[in-house]
């Protein structure tokens, strides 16, 4: 359970987030004839389970002052509201590339944001050497879809939205007092059922069938879940811009766990992406604060 794991490394605790979020296109792919609304309020409220247990031990793992409740509200559901705007209005691919500015945005940020820290110039160099290589795995895997829906431009917008709002929520933990990273769990639990809100209000209602079920549970314990807590643990522990530039993994695991699951064959541009989004990752995690 990742609350507990305390004497891992900061740098571990975000690869494992990363893993758990290179699935979520792969289970959304799965579960995309679910409103996205629906699935991400059952998703968040399912993830939030896993706090549950520390709360009936210690009522005082989701006492957070009002302010810090807000910003868990922005980072989790204003991320996810302005996403799925943006997928309604842009094709997927652009979006996703849109939104895969989040990492460069805290690297870039983390001075303006977080006193104390400056840019160095390794740091910029390595976030876009890390985002040129998610542009050409992100590119690359439209390259071989058919895929040929015009862009809208304004849904581009939401989309940049969505990446700032991440980008300064993991920024802006640090810079409110202290909260167990259990309350990670209240922010998924009330963003959820913000989120469901929006499914009643918004959309059309669906049934799920018992796959569903188990797929949006997967998704719940692990993407929208467990990867919260760990980024949370990361982020508490270490260095923001660090943490920014690993995040370029993302995209990549990502693509490449969608080829597997698609029988897509290798191509140049998943190869050409890793090594850029390797030697990103290595530059800045060994350029000194």
């Amino acid at each position: 359970m990742p609350l507990k794991l305390v004497a891992m490394p900061s740098i571990l605790y975000a690869l494992a987030a990363i893993a758990l979020w290179a699935t979520l296109a792969s289970l959304g792919t799965a579960l995309s004839h679910l409103p996205p609304f629906l699935l991400t309020g059952l998703a968040l409220i399912i993830g939030s389970v896993m706090s549950w247990p520390r709360v009936l031990r210690n009522r005082q793992a989701w006492a957070v002052p009002p302010r810090t409740l807000a910003l868990g509200i922005y980072g989790l559901f204003g991320f996810h509201f302005l996403l799925f705007t943006a997928l309604r209005h842009a094709p997927p691919v652009e979006v996703n590339l849109v939104n895969y500015l989040w990492p460069l945005l805290i690297v870039v940020l983390a001075p303006l944001l977080l006193p104390g820290l400056s840019l160095r110039p390794a740091h910029l160099v390595a976030a876009l050497l890390g985002f040129a290589g998610a542009a050409i795995a992100i590119l690359g895997a439209r390259g071989a879809s058919a895929d040929a829906v015009e862009p809208g431009f304004w849904g581009f917008v939401p989309a940049l939205g969505s990446a700032f709002i991440w980008a300064s929520y993991s920024l802006w933990t640090k810079r409110v007092a202290t909260f167990p990273t259990s309350a990670i769990g209240l922010f998924g639990l009330v963003s959820g059922a913000l989120a469901l809100a929006c499914h009643v209000l918004l959309e059309p209602q669906a049934t799920l069938s018992a796959r569903d079920w188990l797929l949006v549970a997967l998704c719940g314990l692990g993407p929208l879940g467990a990867a919260f807590f760990l980024w949370d643990l990361a982020l508490k522990r270490g260095d923001a811009r660090q943490i920014g530039i690993l995040s370029y993994i993302t995209p990549l695991a990502s693509t490449a766990l969608l080829m597997l699951v698609t029988q897509r064959p290798l191509s140049w541009t998943i190869v050409v992406a890793a090594v850029l989004i390797i030697t990103a990752a290595l530059m800045g995690t060994r350029v000194r604060a």
